[in-house]
């Protein structure tokens, strides 16, 4: 059962009217007790602030917004952000961990930051990032593009995606479009609605039941349209025309086919004959073993509102939202109704037939939101969307905190079952923020130069604020103060609605009612500045190379120059130097070729006790000979912080490495999140950036180009990749597939090997054990060998950290120096389990 948060109340207003803001930032911030990134000065300059009554749905929207910077993802300097789904990265994931299906939800959310550059770049990762996989599952890209560029105002950014939204849409039709039934068509699973009530009447309950969808066929109405608004905005008459008859087309389809009068609802329609007698063409339940049922109703059926595609006429649906019989739940809503025959609350992921699946709630809010706006009716009150709302707020509960995983018990709002280690953590595949926006607040994007207003707050709230929007280029505030006491006081404002435009009253109302208000032309936007990331390593290249002094074995380098960082305890995404012993350490990058850098980023971690921000540090750079101290340092903050970002600034040098060294307080040592180089490579020219020139320094690499180093195995498991032991990519979690293993062999000891091609001196050996808690695990014990030109010989050791094979850990050993051909580690399996690696390095020296 979820718990309520217990935020103290402080009033926080900020009374210079000079100074442009409505809120105390700083004070709103301090009121959670629970934030993980406590980088205040990055949420004060880029996200909009919110004060409601409501502490938990206050609670809830900065929560998501700290989501927000788990998920951020810099992939490397060519390709810049993007955002994930999960924690980790999945096998089903496109490059850098990115996955297409919440791409919508996300967009909606981060269209609100107040950093273009993050906007912009995840807006072209989908379409100049080879292996980003823009159609991996259904999602409304185009309308997203349209959808951020009502936010922005800038004609620039929308000119700037309107070919990649063409591309896309292209895509679907040569992939998906139906020509004989005038619709597109795919199944549940590729909605991101696994075993859902349709593909559970197939052979393929999983991912069974292709068909004619409301998902879909909405996601591409609004496509349609999105372009076609966008070439009109752009004066190209003729796109237009040719989406809009698109857009129309389909919309009618959806309504003629997908629409049940007698059901008054929206439905999957089955695109081919399935088992006992379900009929091609048929809705769900209107043939089939449930054939008449009064059922079959999805929350799906409510997508077509998400995007303003129905008739007014078709409202009688949202009869059924509210009513607990049906979907209405006190944590859900359900995504199948209550009495449906194949209603399911599933104990496990991932089962479409009943829990409450936030990427559902989001779509139906959304929905929800634009019919209010936009259609006159009266089966369901603003008071429902609020009382939705706050379930849903409520619903990011565990342990007393804020939080979210993939599905919710809609009975008692427990993430049990969908809540999987290092996968689902903090799941960003939902939306919320858009939510209080949008809808609570009711600030509705639109393309000309105004400002709309409609708030969905309930009657009785005395104030709201939101505060510090990035909206057509303009700083917009809106405020609700009824008896004008509590933002007013002191400041000149007036009671009532108060819309702020760059801190100047542009409109007011002594009551809440819907607004719309001349703006004026869109401010110009400053271009967006793109430095590098120079330390960046997503793996499959041998540089950059993070190496540290000491690393304890469960935190190795690699967690710190992977374009993530987050502060949980577990799991970890850091480098730490615990049980060093040493009073300092060091962590360095060798980009391989010299950079220009001119700032470095140390996100400090700090757990409160055993590992804390250093007690100081310096930053250094590699002249060629040396390791020289940074000079005229800028640092923000002045003293080492943990759990945000410690920004070096300085004139730009230009270097190969660069190194943190640490200086541990006592009785504990220090670790990052994560640390990055910033500097401008390319120029004006925006041209590719040099290539590491240096010779790899894990001689073991191959970038998958064939020739040497080349890897070989007595056994290799059909179900992993032999490549994945030496591509410089590590990953540990369960559904990663980027290992080597020896599952299924028939041995009970087997090796793997590297040919170098020629003799290399071998002084350190690397390996990164995985264990999944069920078949694969790291082994009971390893041998390393060398060939000694006629036998393979067993390596000297000088020492092996940790003693025992540890599986999620780097296990290093170091020998005494060999001058050889080939390196072989021979592996005793820990029975019944099998011995798994995601990855083997080879070093030549020390440090």
């Amino acid at each position: 059962m979820r718990t309520r948060l217990i935020i103290p109340v402080v009033l926080a207003i900020v009374t210079a009217c000079s100074r442009g803001s409505v809120l105390d930032k700083q004070q709103i911030l301090d009121r959670q007790t629970w934030w993980d990134n406590r980088d205040w000065d990055w949420y004060e300059a880029k996200i909009p602030f919110f004060e409601s009554p409501n502490p938990e749905i206050d609670a809830t929207y900065y929560y998501r917004w700290e989501v927000v910077t788990k998920h951020l993802t810099y992939g490397s300097p060519e390709t810049g952000y993007t955002f994930t789904e999960f924690i980790d990265r999945p096998f089903w994931s496109g490059t850098y961990g990115s996955i297409s299906c919440p791409l919508g939800h996300q967009f909606y959310e981060i269209r609100w930051l107040k950093d273009r550059r993050i906007v912009e770049d995840f807006a072209r990762y989908w379409f100049e990032t080879p292996g980003a996989e823009p159609r991996s599952y259904s999602n409304w890209y185009g309308d997203a593009m349209w959808a951020t560029y009502l936010v922005l105002g800038d004609d620039r950014f929308i000119e700037g995606v309107l070919p990649h939204m063409e591309q896309q849409y292209e895509g679907w039709i040569a992939e998906h479009w139906d020509a004989e039934h005038g619709m597109f068509r795919w199944d549940g699973m590729h909605d991101g609605m696994e075993t859902n009530i349709n593909s559970r009447l197939t052979r393929d309950t999983f991912a069974g039941a292709e068909g004619y969808r409301p998902t879909l066929n909405s996601y591409l109405y609004a496509d349609a349209r999105a372009i076609s608004q966008a070439a009109a905005l752009l004066g190209d008459s003729v796109t237009a025309r040719v989406y809009t008859e698109r857009a129309t087309a389909l919309k009618q389809r959806v309504q003629d086919e997908l629409w049940d009068p007698e059901r008054n609802f929206f439905f999957h329609q089955f695109a081919v004959d399935e088992l006992n007698g379900v009929q091609a063409k048929s809705l769900t339940y209107q043939t089939g073993k449930y054939a008449g049922s009064v059922y079959g109703r999805e929350l799906l059926g409510y997508v077509p509102w998400q995007f303003n595609l129905p008739d007014p006429g078709y409202e009688a649906a949202w009869q059924y939202l509210m009513d607990p019989e049906r979907f209405f739940a006190p944590f859900g809503p359900t995504t199948v109704e209550r009495h449906d025959p194949q209603f399911l609350i599933s104990p496990t992921c991932c089962v479409w037939s009943g829990n409450q699946w936030p990427y559902a709630t989001t779509q139906t809010l959304v929905a929800f939101a634009n019919l209010l706006n936009n259609y006159e009716q009266s089966v369901v009150t603003k008071d429902d969307y609020f009382t939705l709302l706050e379930l849903y707020a409520l619903d990011h509960r565990m342990d007393g905190r804020p939080y979210i995983a993939e599905a919710a018990n809609p009975d008692n709002g427990s993430w049990d079952g969908h809540n999987t280690f290092y996968h689902s953590e903090h799941y960003l595949h939902s939306g919320f923020v858009d939510l209080v926006i949008t809808g609570l607040v009711g600030l509705r994007p639109r393309a000309d130069d105004s400002l709309e207003l409609n708030p969905l707050v309930p009657d009785d709230w005395d104030y709201f604020a939101l505060d510090d929007v990035s909206y057509h280029g303009h700083r917009i505030s809106i405020v609700w103060d009824r008896n004008g006491d509590r933002y007013g006081k002191g400041t000149g404002r007036a009671r009532g609605l108060t819309v702020f435009s760059d801190g100047r009253a542009i409109a007011n109302s002594p009551e809440i009612r819907r607004m719309v208000v001349p703006l004026g032309p869109t401010a110009t936007a400053a271009e967006v500045d793109r430095p590098d990331n120079f330390a960046v390593n997503n793996g499959g290249r041998g540089y950059p190379v993070a190496t540290a002094s000491y690393s304890a074995p469960a935190t190795p380098p690699f967690y710190a120059v992977d374009g993530n960082y987050w502060y949980h305890t577990s799991p970890p995404n850091r480098w730490t130097a615990v049980g060093s012993g040493n009073a300092t350490d060091w962590f360095a990058v060798d980009f391989g070729v010299s950079r220009p850098i001119a700032a470095v980023k140390a996100y400090f971690y700090d757990d409160g006790a055993e590992v804390l921000p250093p007690a100081s540090y310096d930053i250094q750079f590699w002249d060629g000979d040396t390791w020289v101290d940074v000079p005229r340092q800028h640092r923000s903050p002045s003293e080492p912080t943990g759990r945000r970002a410690n920004v070096v600034s300085f004139p730009e040098i230009m270097t190969s490495q660069i190194r943190l060294v640490v200086a541990h307080q006592v009785g504990a040592s220090s670790g990052v999140a994560e640390i990055e180089a910033w500097g401008r490579g390319r120029g004006t020219a925006d041209g590719p950036l040099p290539e590491p020139t240096a010779a790899a320094r894990n001689i073991a690499f191959n970038a998958g180009d064939g020739g040497f180093p080349s890897a070989s195995a007595s056994f290799t498991s059909p179900g992993d990749r032999l490549g994945h032991l030496n591509d410089m990519q590590i990953a540990f979690t369960r559904y990663s597939r980027n290992r080597w293993s020896g599952y299924g062999s028939p041995n009970t000891r087997d090796w793997v090997a590297i040919d170098f091609g020629t003799p290399k001196t071998v002084e350190v050996v690397d390996l990164y054990f995985y264990g999944d808690g069920r078949g694969l695990a790291a082994p009971r014990a390893y041998v390393v060998q060398f060939w000694d030109g006629e036998e393979w010989t067993e390596a000297q050791v000088r020492t092996r950290r940790p003693e025992d094979p540890t599986a999620s850990a780097l296990n290093r050993v170091r020998i005494v120096p060999v001058l050889t051909e080939r390196i072989r580690v021979v592996f005793e399996h820990d029975s019944p389990a099998y011995t798994g690696v995601s990855e083997l390095m080879i070093w030549e020296g020390s440090w």
